[in-house]
């Protein structure tokens, strides 16, 4: 499913106009994004938790030459479902 379906969806549903269901998702999705980069945490009730977690320098191989190479740290997303999300069977474990 896109963004686009998504969008639609929500027109269908609730009956409001395509382009606002579409800059509502767009807000909803910014929202999101803007707090992940503070290093705060989502947490949608019945949905699950978005968290940014921190990577750690590591060494790594060039798959092409087999040849060591260090892999920066970096901040990564995760998200873990709800347990009411799990009981529906939408995650595998």
């Amino acid at each position: 499913m896109r963004k686009a379906d998504i969008a639609n969806e929500i027109c269908e549903q609730i009956g409001i106009p395509g382009k606002e269901s579409m800059e509502i998702l767009e807000k909803f999705l910014a929202l999101i994004k803007e707090t992940l980069q503070k290093g705060e945490t989502v947490k949608l009730a019945g949905f699950g938790n978005f968290f940014v977690r921190q990577k750690n320098a590591r060494m790594g191989r060039n798959p092409k030459t087999g040849e060591p190479v260090e892999i920066a740290p970096r901040r990564v997303v995760r998200f873990k479902p709800s347990q009411e999300f799990r009981r529906l069977g939408a995650t595998k474990e």
